[in-house]
This record gives structure tokens, C-alpha cells and sequence, in this order.
């Protein structure tokens, strides 16, 4: 009679055998986990770390120094900038757009249908969604598809955002709605009645202007 379970050995050995060996070794820059799938005709930066039981499909492009968490999805013909930390559990679909330093937390939901069907198929309606130098999106938001979350704007855990954000913009909420600014290094800013805030951690100036945020320097 077969057996209904294996033992650990044996899956190890079956990873082995199935794993992508050339994929992995191919330039010997990057590291892709073993447990992990990288498809053909995938670029990948040196430094890039990719963990357990991630999928990177065919035509993505993925910069230099990046990581990936356990159970990440790359979609088809999807291009990540380089210094983007993704955490666990997280799939990026065919139409997302994310440039350099991104930050994305555990569990972010991302789409790119607004009206999806189980049997009507609709790749030519894919939305582009882009993630701006800089931006944090943190645990378990959700970004609906075809907006864009400006320069160094944050997200906060189980937003969700269904339109665009300013750069520096802090948002919280269902829907996700502006509750605040912070600085490049995320915190947030108070500012005087001149309309200027500094950032105690790094010194960094900034201005309110028209309801929108100048960084001064």
C-alpha cells in the first residue's frame, strides 16, 4: 500500500531533485533558496535574497540587494527597483511597479483587476499600481489596483487604499485615509505655524506648502 505520508529525508531529497539548480547558480551573485522556483528569463540584482517557498515567474525583473520573505510571489513581467525588503506571505502581481527602497510588510494584499470574475478572463484590463521611491506599505494593507503611493509616503497595518497618496503622506484607516505627514525616515512630522518641521533623528527640514510636503535638506 502506498504511503500516505513521507519522512523528512525524503522531502529534502525530492527538493533536491525538483529545485532549479542552474537558476540558482547562474551568475553566483544572488541567493534563491532551495525550496524556491525562479522561472525563466528572470533578471535578478546582485545581493538579492529570495527565502523559502517563494515563486518568481518569467519576464520579472528584480534589482540589486532585495529580500524576499517566505511565500512571496513575483507575477509575470513585473520590474522591482533595488533595496526593496518584502516580507512574508506577500504576491505581486502582472502590473505592479515597485522602485528602489520600498518597503513592503507582511501579508500586503495587492491587486490588479477592479472587478474580478472566476470565468471571465481579464489580463488586457490589468491597472497599473506603482509604489514610489522610498514608501512603506505596512502589514496586511491592501492597495487596490491603479493608484500610485507617492515618495516616502507610509501606509499603516490594515489600511486599505483604494486612491492615490501624496508623497510623505501617513495613512490609516478602511478606507485608508491621511491622518498625518512623516519624514524620510518615517516618523512623523509636527509642524510650527511658519508651516516647517525637523525630524529629531536625522535633522532633516521640511515645509508645508499648498498641502503638500518640500523637503528642505
Amino acid at each position: 500500500m502506498e504511503k500516505k505520508y513521507i519522512s523528512s529525508q525524503e522531502w529534502k531529497k525530492r527538493l533536491r531533485q525538483e529545485k532549479p539548480i542552474s537558476k540558482k547558480e547562474a551568475g553566483g551573485s544572488f541567493f534563491v533558496h532551495e525550496s524556491s522556483i525562479v522561472d525563466d528569463n528572470v533578471h535578478i540584482g546582485s545581493g538579492t535574497k529570495i527565502w523559502h517557498f517563494s515563486h518568481i515567474l518569467s519576464g520579472s525583473t528584480i534589482g540589486q540587494n532585495c529580500s524576499f520573505g517566505q511565500n512571496c510571489v513575483v507575477g509575470s513581467n513585473v520590474k522591482i527597483g533595488s533595496g526593496v525588503k518584502v516580507q512574508n506571505n506577500v504576491s505581486i502581481y502582472e502590473g505592479i511597479e515597485i522602485e528602489d527602497d520600498v518597503f513592503v510588510g507582511p501579508s500586503a494584499v495587492f491587486t490588479n483587476v477592479v472587478n474580478p470574475r472566476a470565468f471571465i478572463l481579464r489580463k488586457s484590463e490589468f491597472k497599473k499600481t506603482l509604489l514610489k521611491y522610498g514608501c512603506s506599505i505596512g502589514a496586511n494593507a491592501t492597495v487596490v489596483c491603479g493608484v500610485t503611493i507617492g515618495e516616502y509616503a507610509l501606509i499603516g497595518s490594515g489600511a486599505v487604499v483604494s486612491k492615490d497618496v501624496k508623497p510623505y503622506a501617513l495613512m490609516a484607516g478602511v478606507p485608508a485615509r491621511q491622518i498625518g505627514w512623516v519624514s524620510r525616515a518615517g516618523n512623523r512630522l509636527e509642524f510650527d505655524t511658519d508651516g516647517f518641521a525637523v525630524d529629531a533623528y536625522d535633522g532633516s527640514r521640511y515645509k508645508l506648502e499648498d498641502e503638500n510636503i518640500v523637503f528642505l535638506e
